[in-house]
């Protein structure tokens, strides 16, 4: 390689290749280990400090340094400027610029890897075009036609959809400059960061950047940054049959991304999320397309398959390294369909075709996914818990490691067997990335076989074949959920319901649908045993859905509420349905008031299957259920007590569960085949969900004014004396200090320390505290990653110092009790009110005939809705009060201060004694309730901090965990304990 002196003269032209002589050891590694798994895992600091191991050139006799040629490499800094950039990225004309804002770039020694690179940096697209591509084009496609051949079958390239919309003129490079210059958008780079540009600057970077993979606009949320662009398209009609419409524009997942690239840029190998398909219009350049059929995995890529939780990483390489070094090895019969779009061509991409973008200019686009009546099923069933099935949806038979023979002889297994299921936790690779130098690589015959000893089958992208390789116990409420899932649990729950309300035409759809995602049909068959044990009428075909997006399943049938007890497995739905019966007993016991609005037991009960068929027995809490006693499956702490599943046996199985991998959770709960279950009467009304976004101001306030009542009344109980058992476990397992001795008599409930319960909570705390921040990271944004460094500092160490607040109160006090943990939108039931004064004494109007209203609103005026009940009691616990607080305040009040403010009016119980805030503790955060409750809110087992940081979007680039706190729970501290 020659080497040029400042005047670019050459000074030095070298044959010899003095790697080894540089490297010394690091010589056995090749360029690849050394670039992409070591430096990019040091500092820029560190890497540039590296780069100056040698950097002098004579020029008579050069002597280059390797390390410096290595640390130099621009797709290097760019992967470490990325890592280290802010949100808002300024690009300095190069990336080690934009990193150190210096730059020393020096050659000397030969290397393939690096070669292949800097081609890639500098080549050009002019005629990478495929003009003779073998996808359909088509004009004037009718919706019939486009439904008969192309939906959820093949791609299909349109012209003409976007020729009416005003982004075909105005979505040009220097037209969206000049409208939005400093509107900052989100880019699309191989880093888990989110980060945003300006427009301005991010056309800079397109004129002068080399990048191989360059950095391209790819944003869901450019109709938030800039809404006038919706105004520009419209969904072409081909496409607006859209089933994901029927949720909230927060609640659907991304579903519409800007697209902007720069020549070279583009996306590699993968299928849609969720096995949705999408349309892409393209309004400026050109773009090149490669597609594969469903479970064609392409050369060079790599699917890996979580056994664990059924999420699925796609390893691919970059979009123009995929066509520069793997394509060039295809036979004819193995390359892919492949196409130019140009400009005004909207392409159709299926239902789980594997596909790949190279934009061979700069390029403008829209695209959309969607849901429809063809792909439908394959949405449910990919969000169905799992491995298997998702493996194979995207890579064929290839996912699966025996022959067919014996994944039918699993299958039949599977169906024959409710037990079944895999323990070992493993990744799955399910194709290797071929290297470029391998000329032995065999091309299979067609998209649709595999190998790996099933050469001769057909790889059938139907939805009964695929759900075969569903794992039929892992059930959507017990089952750990996909990361990778394009919506969370809970709305997926309430997409279907939804669904199944508002499209009743699409029910035989929606429940196939149901069955895949939900085994509703299973869930379905055991309500119905239970109804017809307690003489229930027999569920009509309206009632066979269960509602809600709670994590048990739920059905409305006739006048009943019944639901099945499935979360965390067998021991903790036992432990959830003693509670909860436990503390029905309690309320009538002691007439507390709040059992006016809890909706009435009617039965409860256990039901099993056993030998092919159901068998039901009530139970009501007291004792141990029959067959529980004998079973294998759990551990039963406390038999010697009235409620031996009640609530202390709850809190020593938390202690237990505290910081256990979820998994093992799991799998406990899959080898259940018992299920409690409790009946309740069915309120009349709607639920606050429902009507959140049509009540008055008069109306919210006084739901804010019912929630502090009825939780005071709560936080009022008494909690349960705790059995010796239950006290010698909490001594001799959490280390808690009697004030007493540590002796055990009859008269221990006068002996034991007054904290006992408070300490037994904070120890699990503690127990969670352990891996916040691993819990945090996988959590993931909106939290800012700045403050998930930064929670091991806010957050104690040995969260038991809460305790010294309590140890100098005067007078007994106690600063645990009941909590219900779950008071949030869809466990608040409203019922309709009068409408005139004249029908306030007419008993058949609903808020006088059940009691659940006042007639008048604070004002004097009428209030059309007014709450009546409190639902879902079973995730009840004891602890410290503060922790009601947090659904409430961010998901029925979504942080509206006057809300809180009205709550706190009505509750007027003390979170903390005056004289313990008086006395002098080791840190006066811990006098804090902000600081109690932003700690609770890091800790909880829901991500409660996602839900803080999408309320508060300013919190986002907020310093510390303190800016955090006293935005969001600072006006506790202004709360005066009456």
């Amino acid at each position: 390689m020659s080497l040029n002196n400042n005047n670019g003269e050459s000074t030095a032209n070298f044959e010899i290749d003095r790697r080894n002589e540089a490297l010394g050891d690091l010589s056995v590694l090749p360029d690849e280990i050394l670039c992409c798994s070591i430096l990019t895992n040091l500092t820029p600091r560190d890497v540039a400090r590296l780069s100056c191991v040698s950097s002098s050139i004579n020029l008579v006799f050069v002597v280059c340094s390797i390390m410096y040629i290595l640390c130099n490499e621009e797709p290097l800094w760019m992967s470490l400027c990325l890592k280290i950039v802010n949100r808002q990225l300024e690009y300095k004309g190069s990336w080690k610029n934009t990193a150190l804002h210096h730059i020393s770039p020096h050659a000397g020694f030969n290397s393939l890897f690096l070669y292949r690179r800097l081609y890639r940096c500098y080549t050009t697209l002019s005629g990478f075009s495929f003009d003779k591509g073998n996808v359909d084009r088509r004009e004037n496609l009718s919706l019939k036609d486009f439904s008969t051949e192309y939906d959820g079958q093949k791609p299909v390239l349109i012209n003409g959809l976007a020729d009416n919309w005003p982004a075909r003129k105005l979505w040009t490079s220097e037209q969206l400059l000049l409208k939005y210059s400093d509107t900052k958008f989100r880019m699309s780079q191989r880093t888990s960061k989110k980060v945003i540009m300006k427009f301005k600057d991010y056309m800079s970077y397109v004129q002068i950047q080399h990048d191989e993979d360059p950095l391209y606009i790819f944003d869901d949320k450019f109709g938030e940054a800039a809404p006038d662009l919706l105004k520009d398209y419209s969904v072409p009609h081909l496409f607006q049959e859209d089933y994901f419409d029927v949720l909230d524009i927060n609640q659907r997942p991304a579903y519409r991304w800007l697209i902007i690239g720069p020549e070279r840029s583009g996306a590699s190998w993968h299928v849609d999320p969720a096995l949705t398909s999408a349309w892409n219009t393209l309004l400026c350049g050109r773009k090149r397309w490669a597609l594969y059929p469903p479970g064609r995995v392409p050369l060079g890529v790599t699917v890996h398959v979580n056994e664990e939780d059924g999420d699925v990483n796609i390893e691919s390489p970059t979009s123009l390294q995929w066509w520069l070094d793997f394509y060039p090895l295809l036979a004819d019969d193995d390359k892919p369909i492949e196409c130019t779009q140009l400009p005004g061509e909207t392409i159709y991409v299926p239902s789980g075709w594997w596909h790949c973008v190279l934009n061979l200019e700069t390029t403008i686009a829209v695209t959309q996914n969607f849901v429809n009546s063809k792909n439908f099923e394959y949405v449910c069933l990919d969000m169905a818990p799992g491995y298997r099935h998702k493996g194979v949806c995207r890579a064929g038979l290839l996912a699966l490691d025996e022959g067919f023979e014996d994944i039918e002889k699993n299958i039949q297994s599977m169906e024959n067997n409710p037990c079944y299921f895999d323990i070992p936790r493993k990744e799955k690779r399910v194709r290797i990335c071929q290297s470029i130098e391998d000329t032995d690589y065999e091309n299979g015959t067609n998209g649709m076989s595999t190998s790996q000893g099933l050469d001769n089958l057909e790889y059938s992208y139907d939805i009964d074949f695929l759900a075969m390789f569903l794992d039929k116990e892992r059930d959507h409420y017990s089952a750990l959920w996909s990361s990778g899932n394009c919506i969370g649990q809970r709305e997926m729950r309430d997409w279907l319901w939804k669904l199944w309300v508002g499209r009743p035409e699409l029910r035989d759809l929606i429940w196939k649908g149901a069955c895949l995602a939900l085994n509703a049909g299973k869930w379905s068959e055991r309500m119905r045993e239970i109804c017809a044990f307690h003489g229930f009428p027999s569920p009509l075909h309206d009632e066979t859905l269960p509602v809600g997006t709670g994590s048990n399943p739920v059905y409305l049938v006739a006048e009943n509420v019944i639901k099945v007890f499935a979360e965390g497995g067998l021991e903790a739905s036992l432990y959830c349905l003693g509670t909860e019966l436990e503390f029905h007993n309690l309320l009538h016991t002691l007439d507390s008031p709040l059992k006016n609005y809890i909706p009435t037991v009617v039965a409860s009960g256990i039901l099993l299957y056993e030998n092919g068929s159901y068998r039901v027995l009530p139970w009501d809490g007291s004792s141990i259920p029959v067959g529980i006693d004998s079973s294998n499956l759990i551990s039963i702490m406390h038999k010697e007590v009235e409620y031996p599943f009640g609530v202390w046996g709850k809190k020593q199985f938390e202690y237990e569960k505290a910081g256990r991998p979820s998994y093992e959770s799991e799998i406990s709960g899959k080898s259940s085949l018992i299920w409690p279950y409790i009946v309740t009467k069915r309120c009349r009304g709607k639920i606050y969900a429902e009507l959140r976004d049509t009540l008055s101001s008069e109306d919210t306030l006084n739901l804010a004014s019912f929630l502090g009542e009825q939780l005071r009344n709560l936080h009022l109980l008494p909690v349960p004396q705790p059995s010796h058992d239950i006290l010698r476990r909490m001594v001799q397992e959490n280390n808690i200090q009697l004030s007493y001795g540590n002796e055990f008599s009859d008269n221990i409930a006068e002996k034991i320390d007054n904290l006992a319960e408070w300490k037994l909570f904070l120890s699990i705390l503690n127990r969670k505290r352990k891996d916040v921040t691993h819990h945090l990271k996988e959590w993931g944004d909106p939290i800012p990653t700045k403050l998930i460094e930064k929670v091991e500092e806010y957050i104690p160490n040995d969260l038991t110092v809460f305790a010294e607040i309590f140890e100098n109160e005067t007078e007994v006090f106690k600063p645990c009790t009941w909590i219900h943990s779950d008071v949030m939108d869809d466990n608040i039931y409203m019922a309709p009110c009068c409408s005139s004064p004249s029908s306030a004494g007419n008993t058949s109007d609903p808020c006088v005939a059940e009691g659940t209203c006042e007639k008048r609103s604070i004002s004097g005026q009428k209030r059309s809705w007014s709450p009546s009940h409190i639902l879902d009691f079973s995730d009840l616990s004891i602890a410290d009060p503060i922790l009601d607080l947090i659904p409430i305040y961010l998901d029925i009040f979504r942080g509206e201060p006057v809300l809180l403010k009205q709550f706190l009016d009505s509750y007027k119980l003390p979170f903390m004694r005056k004289e313990s805030l008086k006395q002098s503790v080791k840190d006066n955060r811990f006098g804090r309730f902000s600081y109690r409750a932003m700690c609770y809110c890091i800790l909880h087992d829901d991500n409660i901090l996602g839900a803080i940081f999408s309320l508060w979007k300013e919190l986002r680039i907020a310093e510390s965990w303190e800016e955090v706190e006293e935005k969001v729970w600072g006006d506790l501290n202004n709360y005066s304990d009456l």
